[in-house]
């Protein structure tokens, strides 16, 4: 389904570049050049073949390392799409340069598509910081207008002072339990790796 749809996108909408890309763990999905998001949701909405009338989730996902074979960092924006129709689901990616706080990467914004992109849009802005051209309501949803930085980006890390506000107090960080749980994890893969020495042993007894 997904090279088809690659296909479709492919003669519909010029430069789409799509490529289907087959998991062999997780889900498959379409990959598409960012700047052509918009045209090609519009593309899949309109379609009387495939009718994606349906935006079930937008997310961002950072690869500070790079993904596939090519290792520029990027931002990964994800858009599962369905249609309720042909009872069928897929996911759109599109991959963009991570820039910085000074030069968020850009992507239209699909809120003419599907009006449910509005707080999807804007949560993936306020958490991973990918701004989205011509949103209707652009500004953060989850932490306050004037925060710093964006909390799911790999190098995230959380101002100090906010508004005379220490953010992380020591005290409210709960460090004797935190201790405690390393602690446990570390005596759990002890006593698994005695338990798996045990059973290789008793085989070769046996």
């Amino acid at each position: 389904m997904h090279k088809e749809i690659a296909d479709y996108l492919n003669s519909v909408v010029s430069g789409a570049e799509a490529k289907a890309l087959e998991a062999e763990v997780g889900d498959s999905s379409v990959l598409v050049a960012s700047e052509h998001i918009l045209k090609v949701c519009q593309a899949l909405k309109d379609s009387d073949e495939h009718q994606y009338n349906v935006l079930q989730t937008i997310s961002g996902v950072d690869y500070p390392e790079g993904v596939g074979e090519d290792k520029t960092p990027v931002i990964e924006v994800n858009y599962m799409i369905a249609s309720f129709t042909k009872n069928t689901e897929i996911i759109l990616k599109v991959r963009v340069p991570r820039g910085d706080d000074e030069n968020l990467p850009k992507v239209d914004s699909v809120c003419s598509v599907w009006t449910a992109a509005d707080w999807q849009e804007r949560e993936c802005y306020d958490l991973v910081g990918v701004e989205f051209v011509n949103h209707p309501d652009h500004r953060r949803i989850l932490n306050p207008y004037d925060w710093k930085g964006h909390p799911l980006r790999k190098d995230y890390k959380a101002q100090e002072v906010y508004q005379g506000m220490t953010v992380y107090p020591e005290d409210k960080q709960n460090i004797p339990e935190q201790d405690f749980i390393v602690e446990q994890n570390k005596l759990n893969d002890e006593a698994k790796a005695a338990a798996k020495k045990a059973r290789e042993e008793a085989k070769k007894d046996n």
